[in-house]
């Protein structure tokens, strides 16, 4: 199976790497902040299970939703994808 994200074409194994990689340099971020889930999700606006499931690497995010992380971090949308260097 091949997914295309963006104009990246990958497979699905490499596509959930990067979902949990994503995910634990969320954490790292939050946790830095000393944030909790539940802090994060209501400043963000979403669910205390969404920001988990994220976290986890089970499920991508919106534009939106990284906006609304982003601002709740207090750090640049940019910074959300420092993982990839």
């Amino acid at each position: 199976m091949r997914i295309i994200f963006e104009n990246w074409s990958v497979n699905s194994e490499r596509h959930t790497t990067i979902l949990i990689q994503f995910g634990k340099h969320l954490k790292h971020l939050r946790e830095a902040k000393g944030l909790s889930q539940e802090a994060l999700a209501n400043d963000a606006e979403l669910s205390i299970s969404q920001i988990s499931r994220i976290e986890r690497g089970v499920i991508t995010s919106s534009l939106s939703q990284l906006i609304s992380i982003s601002k709740s971090l207090g750090i640049p949308l940019k910074t959300l994808f420092d993982f990839l260097k």
